[in-house]
């Protein structure tokens, strides 16, 4: 089975058409075979993709670090629950076990976990797919930020194909069905 990391918000102050969003996100991903990775928490995006994702008998991974690792933070139905100690090794962790990544609906982590991610693409750590998933147009924003990196000369057009932006769940799933990497000029860096 291949597992597909979501990366996504805790908080549960959110309008509630983001957390139906990722409900169905997950349930949309065990419907299709795949495992659920994610950063263990129980609410907002994290706990809702999680609780999706079990509505349909998906395998949930969370991964946590111990600090976080108390009562009322981690979703306790977890099929399987890894502990790291620091959140650097939680992100590598998930990076792990990982075949993709989608990132949904968040905040400055959720940003910086895309960027990363992202990034890792750019320098050629991994070949693997990343989709940011703009539910209600909420990365509308972002995605113009990069567009204005790149407009700019701050970004190299590439980074545009390194990922794909999409509204709903089935869509994201329907590019990780489809994806193959595609390698990008050596004279990227230059």
């Amino acid at each position: 089975m291949s597992n597909i990391c979501v990366y996504g918000s805790s908080s549960a102050a959110i309008d509630s058409v983001f957390l139906d969003g990722a409900y169905h996100l997950g349930a949309v991903l065990a419907e299709n075979g795949y495992g659920l990775v994610f950063g263990a928490g129980t609410m907002g995006i994290m706990g809702a993709a999680a609780r999706g994702a079990h509505s349909k008998n998906g395998v949930v991974t969370g991964v946590i670090p111990s600090f976080m690792n108390v009562e009322g933070i981690p979703y306790t139905s977890c099929d399987k629950l890894i502990v790291t100690e620091t959140m650097r090794e939680r992100k590598q962790a998930m990076e792990e076990l990982a075949d993709a990544f989608i990132t949904a609906p968040g905040g400055i982590g959720t940003f910086e976990e895309f960027f990363e991610i992202l990034t890792l693409k750019q320098l050629r750590r991994h070949q693997k797919a990343i989709v940011l998933l703009n539910t209600n147009g909420y990365y509308d924003n972002l995605q113009a930020m990069v567009e204005e990196s790149v407009r700019r000369n701050f970004a190299k057009a590439p980074t545009l194909e390194l990922y794909a932006v999409v509204d709903t769940p089935e869509a994201a799933v329907e590019y990780i069905r489809n994806y193959e990497f595609k390698d990008f000029p050596d004279k990227w860096f230059t």
